[in-house]
């Protein structure tokens, strides 16, 4: 039998092939991801549910599977969870929101059906901010930390997808991004965020904040675990209108390679106004970058500044949209700064929409005619390294200046990938963003596993 520290250290294409081979069994495994979430969760605040029973079956069943050969692929028998906007059949859902505290839906999210399709292991469901609008995971059922260094912000809203992650009490994770809310709590925390191309994956049972910005998907260790699970959840869904049916290529031919031949541009607006500490592990990246082969050159995409403004706006009035029956019957139950979004967004002129839509046109453009001649586009995730608590409650930084380098992505919808390039000297982590084509995951995920593997581990988080 396998020790549990031996287990939580195995990224989840590494737990894969263990389980394949019959190394491993999906029983030990889960019980090893049970014990840590008992030990860790008095203090983390990753979860909202634990479903322990229910792992455990699950668990069972796929060690029966599997031991009868009928191995279903990389996801088999791999203990995941989900954020807590995802539908889950008989499974509390909540969004983080006293709104939806009894909500138990008779559905499964796309997602997570594909994942339990292939044998996927469900641990439980993930703290968040609530309703997806914001950028820690305060909320009803406590405050999720940052298990890199607990006396920092975790990020948002997927803060205990990106939790969970780092201190190993779940294998992969799901998360969502509507301006930065998988890439941020990625870099905050020091792991790996994809947000793929708007449409490649379902949006079908994951409860929105905007639904023309809102994206679905992977929070993990590695860039190749953030691939496989991409390739599960991706792909046409019927019960999804706006689910593309562009193919999904096999995103595994994208990793092992080195950069020769490949162009990255680096967005000269958003290499701009950072920190000296967050300047300098980006050149650092974008030397090993080049080290690899890489061609690097600056581009500009004129208006990207007003991206924000934009996402802001967009966002408001789509949220409105769905909450409005209950926020007019229950705007108590809302959490002051959802509460405070709401009452804003309903005296937001219609006109302040159309605009947005139309300098979304004018970004899109822009990005695009950045691409020309280019494989990827790379920035600094963000602009510092994730605050102190203390320093939060004092600091005059709001949301639109957190989302300022990953807002352009969900406006533009392109895929986009936050992986760590070290930490500040002060124990923070720091990342930079891979920017693609639209559908073009695969020259992000080529991009970003080289640099990974050429970055080698980062220094162990805080959180024990």
């Amino acid at each position: 039998m396998a020790a549990a520290d031996d287990i939580l250290a195995l990224d989840a294409v590494g737990l894969a092939a263990r389980l394949k081979a019959r190394e491993l069994s999906p029983v030990e495994v889960a019980e090893a991801y049970l014990d840590r979430i008992a030990a860790t969760e008095k203090r983390l605040c990753a979860y909202v549910t634990v479903t322990a029973e229910l792992a455990r079956e699950s668990a069972r069943r796929a060690e029966r599977e599997i031991a009868a050969g009928g191995w279903r692929g990389t996801f088999h028998g791999v203990p995941v969870a989900l954020k807590d906007l995802c539908c889950t059949a008989g499974i509390l859902t909540t969004s983080a929101s006293r709104v939806l505290a009894d909500y138990v839906p008779d559905r499964d999210a796309t997602v997570w059906a594909r994942l339990a399709a292939q044998g996927a292991v469900l641990l439980g469901k993930l703290n968040m901010h609530e309703f997806a609008c914001g950028g820690t995971a305060k909320t009803a059922w406590g405050t999720t930390l940052n298990p890199y260094d607990p006396e920092r912000l975790p990020g948002g809203s997927s803060s205990g997808s990106a939790a969970a992650i780092v201190a190993r009490s779940a294998a992969a994770t799901i998360g969502s991004d509507t301006g930065g809310s998988i890439r941020i709590p990625a870099a905050f925390c020091g792991c790996v965020g994809l947000k793929q191309t708007y449409s490649r994956v379902s949006r079908y049972g994951v409860l929105p904040l905007s639904d023309s910005l809102d994206h679905v998907g992977p929070i993990t260790r590695s860039v190749r675990d953030a691939a496989a699970m991409l390739a599960v959840i991706a792909g046409h869904d019927p019960d999804d209108p706006t689910s593309s049916r562009e193919p999904v290529p096999d995103y595994s031919a994208a990793l092992g390679h080195d950069l020769k031949g490949v162009r990255v541009g680096v967005i000269r607006e958003l290499n701009q106004g950072v920190t000296a500490e967050v300047a300098q592990s980006f050149q650092a990246a974008m030397c090993t970058l080049e080290g690899l082969g890489a061609a690097v050159d600056e581009v500009s995409i004129p208006s990207i500044d007003e991206a924000g403004a934009a996402a802001m706006n967009i966002m408001y009035a789509e949220a409105l949209e769905y909450h409005e029956r209950w926020f007019v019957a229950r705007a108590q139950d809302y959490g002051r700064g959802v509460r405070r979004m709401l009452e804003a967004a309903t005296a937001l002129p219609a006109a302040t929409y159309v605009r947005a839509a139309r300098a979304r046109a004018r970004i899109i453009a822009d990005a695009l005619s950045a691409m020309e001649g280019r494989d990827v586009l790379a920035t600094p995730a963000c602009a510092m390294a994730p605050m102190t608590i203390a320093e939060a409650r004092t600091s005059r930084i709001g949301l639109a200046q957190l989302i300022r380098h990953t807002a352009p992505f969900n406006v533009t919808g392109q895929p986009a990938l936050a992986i760590p390039t070290g930490v500040s000297q002060g124990g923070a982590p720091l990342a930079m963003q891979i920017v693609g084509r639209p559908f073009d995951e695969a020259a992000v995920i080529r991009v970003g596993d080289a640099y990974e593997r050429a970055r080698g581990p980062l220094p162990p988080p805080k959180f024990a």
